[in-house]
């Protein structure tokens, strides 16, 4: 079952009042049924069915038609309701039609105020919203409408929210989606699955920790490798003035550094500075051995120019 189905399985079990219930069904009605001298809604959900069969009942006292049919290519079935009684004080009510015209928006008071919102967005992800697992997927919430005029609306009551949706053209629909982590966790607030955000949260926690953990490891591993290629390059450099005999040429000072940093290859800058400090009683800063480092840089360029 993937996370989609648990979120609307989870939904379709609140428990709303007459108003929001009109608001769920509205976005169902809309984004999913074929309206003619019937509404037949087509549904592959059984739980998203049994709630719509349930919202007609309650709001409008009508008993849906239901037929059942097994697809061919899996094991599942599909769910046709058909409503033949009051077609057009339905539609009207839901603010579908309109002195016999489709509405491309419906009318405010489907979307007055913040839980009849909530309610649309419910409904509306009940028949055309879906939303990756976030332990198997990047995350992602979309909804697939159709006409821009309709999706731009349903991106306006999202962003109402703070979900920072975005729209994009799909063949011939339009794709409302929402990519944020944080957003889609916030959108699963705002629909009421609870559960879901429980689930959520709890993989982006881990996933977010994994992902630090990985961003350190491979800062560490950055780290040693530009110790490791700072150390071999000095180590050449040392070598190639002691291949040129002007070992013993050299201030002390420089020398000591020599012999430290053969000594101590994978000593970082920091841990060598401490080393000689601490071995010759002498105090070296960071600083001043990279400067040492910078003459016998110097010196070696010399050499191989000449």
């Amino acid at each position: 079952m993937s996370f989609s189905t648990d979120i609307k399985n989870e939904v379709t079990r609140l428990d709303s009042s007459k108003e929001e219930l009109i608001s769920e069904l509205s976005a169902i009605v809309r984004n999913s049924a074929i309206i003619d001298n019937n509404i037949t809604i087509y549904i592959e959900n059984n739980s998203v069915a049994r709630r719509i069969f349930k919202l007609f009942k309650n709001v409008y006292d009508i008993t849906p038609i239901i037929t059942v049919r097994k697809k061919y290519f899996n094991n599942g079935f599909s769910y046709i309701l058909t409503i033949k009684n009051n077609r057009d004080i339905i539609l009207d009510d839901l603010s579908i039609i309109k002195n016999n015209e489709y509405l491309d928006i419906p009318m405010d008071y489907i979307y007055s105020d913040e839980d009849l919102v909530r309610a649309y967005l419910r409904g509306l992800f009940l028949v055309t919203g879906s939303v990756n697992d976030p332990k198997t997927s990047k995350y992602h919430l979309e909804f697939l409408v159709d006409g821009l005029e309709y999706a731009n609306f349903i991106s306006k009551l999202l962003n109402e929210n703070d979900l920072n949706s975005k729209i994009i053209k799909r063949e011939k629909k339009y794709m409302v989606y929402v990519k944020e982590a944080e957003k889609i966790s916030d959108f699963l607030r705002v629909i009421k699955a609870y559960n879901g955000v429980m689930y959520f949260e709890d993989i982006r926690i881990y996933r977010d920790h994994k992902n630090m953990t990985n961003r350190l490891n491979n800062c560490e591993q950055a780290n040693m490798d530009k110790i490791f290629l700072t150390a071999s390059s000095q180590i050449r450099d040392i070598n190639k003035l002691k291949e040129y005999d002007m070992y013993d040429l050299l201030d002390e000072k420089i020398k000591i550094v020599m012999d430290y940093r053969v000594k101590y290859p994978e000593a970082s800058l920091g841990e060598l500075s401490e080393i000689i400090s601490n071995e010759t009683g002498n105090k070296i800063t960071k600083s001043g051995l990279n400067h040492r480092f910078r003459k016998i840089r110097d010196m070696a360029s010399n050499i191989e120019n000449k």
